[in-house]
């Protein structure tokens, strides 16, 4: 019986253990993503994302519309390549959910966008990952954009 609760407690600590540690890889995914994003450093940005990206936004236009776009990952690296050096893009993440199961991760950033030190817009990003050979890839990436109904302080 002693040897049983042994290896119970094993296990249980070995995968609170391993879901730490895969918890802690895939936010820093996103992180590497931001930090790229924010220097203007597109190598850096795709070392973390995977040869083929969907991204799309989520918004309600001005009529009330829900609206889905559909981005081309290529036009957006090349904007952020490109990006002026006057201008200061900054993607504030506010809290991080993250969900794992395999192979497969989803992490969940609640942010604000400050564009030259003012605030523009808020939302939500959802990455979906693909742990590929041991590193988490950004496989999947969606956003929701409000200029309003931000909870901010």
């Amino acid at each position: 019986m002693v040897r049983f609760v042994f290896y119970l407690v094993l296990l249980v600590v070995s995968t609170v253990q391993s879901q730490s540690f895969e918890n802690t890889s895939a936010k820093a995914t996103i992180e590497t993503f931001f930090e790229g994003f924010h220097k203007g450093d597109t190598i850096l940005m795709k070392s973390v994302m995977a040869d083929k990206v969907l991204m799309q936004t989520a918004f309600r236009n001005k009529k009330g519309e829900d609206v889905l776009v559909t981005d081309d990952p290529a036009k957006f690296i090349n904007a952020i390549a490109n990006r002026p050096v006057d201008q200061k893009w900054e993607e504030c993440l506010l809290d991080y959910s993250i969900q794992i199961d395999g192979n497969m991760a989803n992490v969940w950033t609640p942010y604000e966008f400050w564009f030259n030190g003012e605030f523009s817009h808020c939302g939500v990003n959802s990455f979906q990952l693909f742990n590929d050979g041991g590193q988490w890839k950004i496989i999947y990436m969606i956003d929701t954009r409000r200029c309003s109904t931000c909870d901010r302080t």
